[in-house]
């Protein structure tokens, strides 16, 4: 079983995507408007919540106790290219 990855910095986009940083120091995008439709992330398209994402415990949370795994963000998402 691979170590979990803590995420260290977040930047929350207007297209609903989170540019991920891990403590291993890879940058990934993970697309979330797959998950908007479902609860509770329905709540994050309304009232600029989305843009509130911060790190808390390793992982991605909003307010309104809404969080989600950090394996899923490794998983689901893509690596960055470093040029951007």
């Amino acid at each position: 079983m691979e170590d979990l990855l803590d995420v260290v910095k977040v930047n929350a986009k207007n297209d609903f995507t989170l540019e991920l940083e891990f403590e291993n120091g890879e940058q990934r995008l993970f697309d979330m408007k797959p998950y908007l439709r479902k609860k509770p992330f329905h709540r994050l398209t309304s009232s600029g919540l989305f843009a509130c994402a911060s790190i808390d415990y390793g992982t991605v949370v909003w307010p309104g106790n809404i969080d989600i795994a950090p394996e899923t963000l490794y998983d689901s998402s893509v690596p960055m290219d470093s040029g951007k």
